[in-house]
């Protein structure tokens, strides 16, 4: 299998246009069109990383962290850690993916992953993105207008949650008057026509809009297609930052941060007090998402569990949520487990082993008396 395929396969769940606007998500290094021996899973990369990849044979690294947030202004592959893995990754021949924050803003993504590993139930999204959908409206005659809707959803359109194949359809009359260098479908050149008419509408995210008009367009019979696009401002609800769920049965602040501890195999958390001591609804963002600490607390969430807290947040926090730190690398790490399931369930016919470094990328290291841990 090619490297695009694959790349294709995981697009369908995490869109790159789902992405940050100034994230650089997709292909970091490699040959699109390669083929695909075996896969290495990583929630970032390390010279580590690389040393076990070409040991297993795994000419594909797919991480959470991309290796460039900035553009290079030079290589030195004496002493430069990142200069160090490129020309280690291009020697070898391996192809390099990341899947960041497209895979942090969607669902099953990173949060949905964190709050499943904490045993939440009924998990949503906490906050859906916004302004990044459009409404296509198309003129169709009914005699195509199932050809042109079934082709259109093919390619993305009409997604809203759990729900697909959404439009809405009524009818009208249009008018046209072609000059004596067109071909009408329906109707004569030259002549004012006045033909029913079907009115097709469906959502389409912003990254699909592309594909499903061009869809459309190949489906329609006329020679000039009419529709519109229309800007919404929705909430879209297959996209956003965070989750939210509940705890089958609701637990004291203590026990819930034993079992934080105990399924992020966290040994040290950090912590502040919230109003209430028995934890039930709880919200989840894996990585650094302080930003939606606010809202956590105006939607009565519990607790929060996010990373990379800062003294001062703790204070805001204080006797209104119980928040905690639980660490960067140790609430995104769950969803290697999703992306290893996934490509399993996808090249379950080929040859092509998914596997898991076997060590940690967390670069953090605490100390205590006893020693370093």
């Amino acid at each position: 299998m090619r490297c695009k395929d694959i790349i294709k396969y995981l697009e369908q769940w995490a869109p790159k246009g789902a992405a940050w606007e100034k994230d650089n998500v997709g292909l970091q290094i490699g040959n699109p069109e390669g083929r695909i021996k075996n896969i290495m899973l990583s929630l970032d990369l390390s010279e580590k990383v690389i040393n076990q990849s070409i040991e297993k044979k795994c000419n594909l690294i797919i991480t959470h962290h991309p290796i460039f947030y900035h553009p290079l202004k030079k290589l030195n592959f004496f002493a430069d850690r990142i200069s160090k893995q490129i020309e280690k990754i291009v020697k070898h021949n391996i192809n390099l993916y990341s899947a960041h924050t497209n895979l942090d803003f969607t669902k099953d993504g990173v949060s949905f992953q964190l709050a499943k590993k904490l045993q939440l139930e009924d998990i949503k999204l906490f906050k859906p993105l916004s302004n990044n959908q459009v409404k296509l409206v198309v003129f169709v005659p009914s005699s195509h207008l199932d050809k042109v809707s079934a082709a259109m959803h093919k390619a993305g359109g009409g997604v809203i949650n759990e729900y697909s194949h959404c439009s809405f359809r009524s009818e009208g009359t249009g008018t046209f008057k072609g000059t004596d260098k067109t071909n009408p479908t329906l109707g004569n050149a030259g002549k004012l026509e006045f033909v029913r008419e079907m009115k097709l509408e469906m959502i389409v995210d912003k990254w699909k809009l592309g594909p499903v008009t061009d869809a459309m367009e190949k489906a329609h019979p006329y020679e000039e297609v009419a529709y519109d696009i229309l800007s919404l401002h929705n909430k879209n609800v297959n996209y956003g930052m965070g989750a939210v769920g509940r705890l089958k049965n609701s637990m004291t602040s203590k026990e819930f941060l034993k079992l934080v501890s105990t399924k992020l195999h966290v040994k040290y958390l950090r912590y502040t007090p919230g109003r209430k001591n028995r934890i039930k609804t709880v919200t989840v963002c894996g990585g650094s998402c302080v930003d939606l600490l606010d809202e956590a607390i105006n939607k009565n969430s519990d607790a929060f569990i996010t990373a990379d807290l800062k003294y001062h947040n703790f204070h805001n926090a204080e006797g209104k949520i119980l928040l905690v730190d639980a660490g960067h690398y140790e609430t995104e790490a769950p969803i290697l487990d999703e992306i290893q399931n996934r490509l399993k369930s996808f090249l379950n016919k080929e040859d092509i082993k998914v596997l898991k470094f076997k060590g940690s990328t967390n670069p953090i290291i605490f100390y205590n008396k006893l020693g370093a841990n």
